[in-house]
């Protein structure tokens, strides 16, 4: 009988009323899908990554720290290097410069509303950059790797680790030494072999012309 009731009381309904009920549904869902990505999840991994003994900017919505790094760059950029001043790391990369000498050698910053952790540390990074067990996953971005080509730099787990085994090899000393440093080697040999008659001709071409 209720359910006699309902479906009457549906059918009576009219049809309008209900797809406008199904699209405010769905983007009811949508919103909070939203919301959740852009405000709750990054205030999560914000918490996680303080609770971790990490230290960095607190997350602003939406953005990040983009407008920072955009500023930091603009009055880092107009002003030049001193001469003979090899301290670059102000001048190229300014915000992280800034974050690291506040927050520490290994902090958080934002990009929007992905946080970026930046190591210093030698022997973490290397732990980093060798790593084969997953735990430190690649930013993916999807359209450059359809556009350019897949690779052992986009692999994750497992395929990773079988890539990199492929690899190995060319890059043993022995073939580099083989490919790379016997043939500078012979074209260093090669210009010492003509550098006397390279000088000679110089000097006698500076004679002739006084």
């Amino acid at each position: 009988m209720v359910l006699g009731a309902l479906a009457s009381q549906v059918a009576s309904t009219p049809w309008s009323f209900l797809i406008c009920g199904l699209l405010g549904a769905l983007l009811l869902r949508q919103a909070a899908r939203l919301l959740d990505r852009l405000w709750r999840g990054p205030r999560r991994l914000e918490r996680a990554l303080r609770a971790q003994g990490l230290r960095g900017t607190p997350y602003r919505f939406l953005t990040g720290d983009l407008k920072e790094h955009g500023r930091a760059n603009r009055e880092a950029w107009s002003r030049p290097l001193p001469l003979r001043c090899h301290d670059i790391a102000a001048h190229v990369a300014p915000f992280i410069h800034g974050a690291v000498r506040e927050h520490g050698s290994m902090c958080f910053t934002w990009f929007g509303p992905m946080p970026r952790v930046t190591i210093t540390d030698p022997d973490l990074a290397r732990d980093v950059m060798s790593n084969k067990f997953g735990h430190f996953e690649k930013p993916k971005f999807p359209a450059l790797s359809k556009l350019f080509a897949d690779g052992v730099a986009n692999y994750e787990g497992e395929k990773w680790v079988k890539h990199r085994r492929i690899l190995n090899p060319a890059f043993h000393l022995e073939k580099l030494k083989a490919r790379i440093l016997n043939p500078y080697i012979k074209t260093v040999s090669d210009f010492l072999q003509f550098l006397p008659a390279i000088i000679f001709a110089i000097f006698y071409l500076d004679r002739a012309c006084d």
